[in-house]
C-alpha cells in the first residue's frame, strides 16, 4: 500500500477544485469586459493617486517612472503565470486554491493567511489615500476635518537615511468610514458591485487622461533634472532608490489577483479570466507611466510627499477648478479600487472557510443577496482598524511583502502542474517555453517571475531589518504578530476542521 500522506501535507484533487466552481452557489454574471473593469478598478488607485508622490519624493525622484516600469515588468511575468493557472484551475480562492492543489494544506493555509494580510493592508492603504483626498476636497469648500479624525496614530516622517515612524496620536476615522461604506455595497451583491465599479472606472480613467492631456502642456523639463538624484544614504535616491520605489509600487498592480478570485462568478472563467488579467495589466501600466511622467514634470519631486500629490501637481497649472475635478476623480478611483480589493479579500476568506480552515460562518452566503456577508464584514473590519492606526508608507511595504510571497507560490505552481499534469487542457499557456531537468519542467516565464519577486523583496526586507536593528521595530513587530496569530489559528482550528481530511 502507498504511504498515507501526512494530514497537513494533503493536497486538494484537481477535479475537486474544478467541481467547486460548479456547485459554489454564487451568481455567474461577469464577462471579459467586466473582469477587465474589475482588474482596472483594483489596480488604478493608491499606486498612482498617492504612492507615486511618496515614491518620487523619498526614493526615486523623477525616475519614479522607471520604478513603475520595473514593477510592471515583474508583474507581467507573474500575470502570465496567473493567466495559465486561471485557465486550468478557475477557482474563487485564486492563488490559495493553487497552493492547496500544488503544495498541500499547511502551505495553502500559510498562503491564504498572507493573502488576507496582503489584501487587508492594501484596503487600509487605499482607505488612507481616500481619506487624504476627501479631506483636501472638503477643505476647498471651507469644511475643515479635524486632523485627529483624518490622520493615523503612527506617522511616517522623512529624514536623513530614510523614512522613520513616530506616534502622532490621531485616529483616521474617515478611512474607517470609507471601508464601512464599501462593505455595505458589497453585501448587496456582485451585479450591483460590478455596475458601481464600472462607473467609477470610467470616471477615474477619464480624469487621469484629462490630467495627462492638460498637464503635458505645462511641464517644466527642469523638474526632470537630475532625472536620477544622487544617493543621500540608504535607499534615498540613486539606483538603490529606484528599486526601493519599485518594491513599494509593486502592490499597485495587485488587481489581477482580484480578477482571478472572480472565477466563480465569471460566465466562462477558462477563457474570460485570462483576458481580464492581461487586459487590465496593459491598460493600467500605460496610464501609470503617463501620469508619473507628467506629475514629476509639473512640480519638483520633493514637493510630492503629500496625501494628494496629483492635486498638488495640478495646482502648479493654475487651474483651481481642474484641481477640484482631479480630486473628485481621485476619490472615484480610490473608491473603485477599495471596492474591488475588499471584494477579492472577502472571496478568499470565503474560500478558506469553505475548506474548514476558518470558522464555518465565514463560508455562509447571505440568504437574500447570495454574497459572503460575514466574510466581507470580517475582512473590512480588520482593514478599518489598520487604516485608522497606520500610515500609508508602512502599509505599502507590508502589502508588498505579502504580495511577493503569494506571487512566488503562483510561479512554482505553474511549473509543478506542467510537470505532474501535462495532459490538462490549457486554454492559455505562458509563452517562451521551457526545459525539463530530471523530469521537472522549468519554464522561462516562471523562472523570470521568481527572480523578479526576489528583486522586489530584497529592498523591503533590508529596510525593515535595518529599521528593526536601529530601534524602529513597528514593521517587524506587525509581521511577527500576524504570522504568530496565523499559526495559532491553524493549530487550534484548522487542523481539526479541514474538510479535505474528512473526504
Amino acid at each position: 500500500m502507498p504511504p498515507t500522506p501526512r494530514p497537513w501535507l494533503m493536497r486538494k484533487p484537481i477535479d475537486a477544485v474544478r467541481g467547486e466552481l460548479e456547485v459554489g452557489g454564487m451568481k455567474r454574471a461577469l464577462g471579459p469586459v467586466q473582469l477587465i473593469m474589475i482588474g482596472i478598478g483594483c489596480i488604478i488607485g493608491a499606486g498612482v493617486y498617492v504612492m507615486t508622490g511618496a515614491a518620487a519624493a523619498n526614493y526615486a525622484g523623477p525616475a519614479v517612472i522607471l520604478s513603475f516600469a520595473i514593477a510592471a515588468v515583474a508583474c507581467g511575468f507573474i500575470c502570465l503565470c496567473y493567466a495559465e493557472l486561471a485557465s486550468v484551475l478557475p477557482a474563487s480562492g485564486a492563488s490559495y486554491a493553487y497552493a492547496y492543489t500544488v503544495l498541500g494544506e499547511v502551505f495553502a493555509w500559510g498562503l491564504g493567511w498572507m493573502l488576507l494580510f496582503e489584501f487587508g493592508l492594501a484596503g487600509s492603504a487605499l482607505a488612507v489615500g481616500f481619506s487624504g483626498y476627501l479631506t483636501s476636497l472638503l477643505g476647498d469648500f471651507g469644511v475643515e476635518v479635524p486632523a485627529a479624525l483624518s490622520t493615523s496614530f503612527i506617522r511616517a516622517e522623512a529624514g536623513p537615511g530614510g523614512v522613520h515612524f513616530v506616534a502622532d496620536g490621531g485616529i483616521n476615522l474617515v478611512a474607517a468610514a470609507a471601508l464601512a461604506a464599501v462593505t455595505a455595497v458589497l453585501i448587496r451583491g456582485i451585479t450591483q458591485s460590478a455596475a458601481v465599479n464600472a462607473l467609477l472606472v470610467v470616471i477615474k480613467a477619464g480624469v487621469l487622461i484629462g490630467f495627462v492631456a492638460v498637464g503635458a502642456g505645462h511641464v517644466d523639463a527642469a523638474n526632470w533634472t537630475p532625472f536620477i538624484p544622487a544617493n543621500e544614504g540608504g535607499f534615498r535616491f540613486g539606483s538603490e532608490g529606484i528599486f526601493r520605489a519599485a518594491s513599494i509600487l509593486f502592490f499597485a498592480y495587485l488587481g489581477f489577483e482580484a480578477v482571478a478570485t472572480a472565477a466563480s462568478e465569471a460566465r466562462r472563467p477558462q477563457r474570460d479570466v485570462p483576458l481580464g488579467i492581461l487586459g487590465a495589466l496593459v491598460i493600467s501600466t500605460v496610464l501609470y507611466g503617463a501620469v508619473a511622467l507628467v506629475m514629476t514634470g509639473l512640480v519638483p519631486f520633493r514637493a510630492l510627499d503629500v496625501p494628494d500629490p496629483i492635486a498638488v501637481a495640478v495646482g502648479a497649472v493654475g487651474m483651481p477648478v481642474l484641481a477640484v475635478i482631479i480630486k473628485v476623480g481621485a476619490l472615484s478611483g480610490l473608491a473603485s479600487v477599495l471596492l474591488m480589493n475588499t471584494y477579492a479579500q472577502s472571496r478568499i476568506c470565503h474560500a478558506i472557510s469553505s475548506d474548514g480552515l476558518l470558522p464555518a460562518p465565514f463560508a455562509q452566503l447571505h440568504a437574500r443577496f447570495r454574497t459572503p456577508a460575514a466574510a466581507t464584514m470580517l475582512v473590512a473590519g480588520g482593514s478599518a482598524v489598520a487604516a485608522a492606526l497606520l500610515p500609508i508608507t508602512l502599509l505599502a511595504d507590508l502589502v508588498s511583502l505579502g504580495t511577493i510571497g503569494v506571487f512566488t507560490v503562483v510561479a512554482i505552481a505553474v511549473m509543478w502542474l506542467r510537470t505532474t499534469h501535462p495532459e490538462l487542457e490549457r486554454p492559455f499557456r505562458v509563452p517562451f517555453g521551457g526545459i525539463r531537468v530530471r523530469g521537472m519542467w522549468i519554464g522561462t516565464v516562471p523562472v523570470l517571475a521568481l527572480l523578479s519577486c526576489a528583486l522586489m523583496a530584497g529592498p523591503v526586507l533590508i529596510d525593515i531589518v535595518g529599521k528593526a536593528v536601529a530601534g524602529e521595530w513597528i514593521p517587524a513587530l506587525i509581521l511577527i504578530i500576524y504570522i504568530g496569530s496565523g499559526a495559532a489559528i491553524y493549530l487550534l482550528h484548522g487542523v481539526r476542521n479541514a474538510r479535505i481530511r474528512a473526504t
